[in-house]
């Protein structure tokens, strides 16, 4: 199939950032034409005049897992957060349940202009939450979660060093490069507090052997970083770097509480940070130091990270959060608009190592492209505004249109095309009441 989006305004996020006004041309799953008026013909147009066309935003920490707890548990501390109710809920997920969740945040994300996303699957039933990325459309790198140690883990939640190890190679080798490479595996052991040094050493060397990311959490939290430190008896970066994993394939969520030898470790490795500020406020983890490690040169994308600690996965409300919260500390320059819009596009495209297939539109690139509708109350004036302070600070999910990923109309003006979102919406639920009866979890 082909696309012809015409009369846009198009941010190219290429090497120039440029800014023009024309058509982008799409053919299959590739961009293949873009300029100020193209004379090419299609097998659907789509009138983008007095809209804006961008990259698809991408999003390098999500739990679709998590999506069916939203509400379930605020107003906590990471630590209670996961011990009294995330673990015993994701413990208690059958192989339906788990599909709805990851439906129910792949809708949401098309909704709010994401394409692309790093994920976190849960211990058990993984393959449904891999069945939901294919069918749902979107592009992503997940992986089961890996937990092989703590007293505190729910039964439920508990896997044995070699099954966690096994099962990962099962499903990568089952999953990795689906549907034309839309869909890519990762190691994702959960974080140092879960498990042992087996484990991690193990997933070293077979990120190593199979090329792919490793995923996982690092000082969230100061009761985290205390306890891998009493633990493992260093501070939690330190101890990665000595298990070899700090490294350009590593994504690493949250990175807040680092000292300076730490933060030049993920810096000068090219390790991956992927922050999440609505989610690190919300569960009172604190603010990382964003723009100190961007001065190092270190690299960072953005992400929603779960719905239960952010209630919401929306790229645009992250990239606004990112460029506030750190104004009152580094000043009102320090995280401009044009940079967190980087972070939400280019720089999501190297930590899932697509820089060269996504996070810019380009000929040649893959079609990961969104349609926002600026023109409404809330951002005009549009002449003379620079379009990147509008898209940071003012534009919300409701301003998407729609959304493509791979080349497919995903969503368009606004109506879900992958999947029934009344019925997605009517099976979570249902979904959520039975597994919080499986588990004796009073829902909220």
């Amino acid at each position: 199939m082909s696309i012809l989006i015409k009369n846009g305004t198009i941010v190219t996020m290429n090497a120039n950032r440029d800014i023009f006004q024309g058509d982008l041309y799409i053919e299959g799953n590739t961009i293949k034409q873009i300029g100020p008026s193209l004379s090419v013909t299609a097998d659907k147009v789509i009138d983008a005049t007095s809209k804006v066309v961008i990259p698809g935003l991408i999003q390098t920490h999500i739990h679709l897992c998590q999506t069916l707890f939203r509400g379930q548990a605020d107003d906590l501390e990471l630590l209670d957060w996961l011990k009294l109710r995330i673990w015993p809920l994701e413990g208690g997920h059958d192989p339906e349940s788990l599909y709805y969740s990851a439906m129910l945040g792949i809708g949401e994300l098309f909704k709010g202009g994401t394409t692309a996303i790093v994920d976190m699957a849960t211990v058990n039933h993984t393959d449904s939450n891999f069945q939901a990325i294919y069918d749902g459309g979107i592009r992503a790198i997940s992986g089961k979660c890996m937990m092989d140690y703590g007293t505190e883990v729910p039964k439920t939640m508990q896997d044995t060093t070699e099954n966690a190890l096994n099962e990962s190679v099962r499903l990568l080798e089952k999953w990795h490069g689906r549907d034309n490479g839309r869909i890519m595996y990762a190691f994702t052991p959960r974080f140092a507090v879960s498990c042992t040094d087996d484990l991690l050493r193990e997933v070293v060397k077979l990120a190593g052997r199979y090329k792919v990311r490793i995923h996982t959490h690092a000082s969230e939290n100061k009761g985290e970083v205390e306890f891998v430190l009493q633990d493992r008896g260093m501070r939690n970066v330190l101890y990665l770097e000595k298990l070899g994993m700090t490294a350009p394939n590593l994504i690493l969520a949250h990175c807040i509480h680092l000292d300076e030898q730490e933060m030049k470790v993920l810096a000068e490795s090219k390790t991956k940070i992927a922050h999440c500020p609505s989610s690190n406020l919300k569960l009172a983890s604190g603010i990382a130091k964003i723009p100190e490690l961007l001065d190092l040169g270190a690299e960072v994308s953005i992400a929603a990270d779960g719905a239960p600690c952010n209630n919401n996965l929306d790229a645009f409300i992250e990239m606004r959060m990112a460029a506030l919260i750190q104004k009152p500390f580094y000043g009102p320059t320090s995280m401009p608009a044009h940079k967190v819009f980087e972070m939400a596009t280019i720089g999501g495209a190297r930590a899932m190592g697509l820089e060269n297939q996504i996070g810019s539109l380009e000929v040649g690139k893959k079609a990961d492209v969104v349609i926002v509708d600026l023109d409404e109350m809330r951002t005009t004036p549009n002449e003379g505004v620079n379009i990147y302070t509008q898209l940071v600070y003012q534009a919300q999910s409701s301003n998407v249109l729609t959304t493509i990923v791979d080349g497919k109309i995903v969503m368009e003006n606004r109506m879900l095309k992958t999947m029934d979102e009344a019925e997605v919406r009517r099976k979570a639920n249902e979904s959520l009441k039975r597994v919080a009866n499986r588990v004796g979890v009073s829902l909220a």
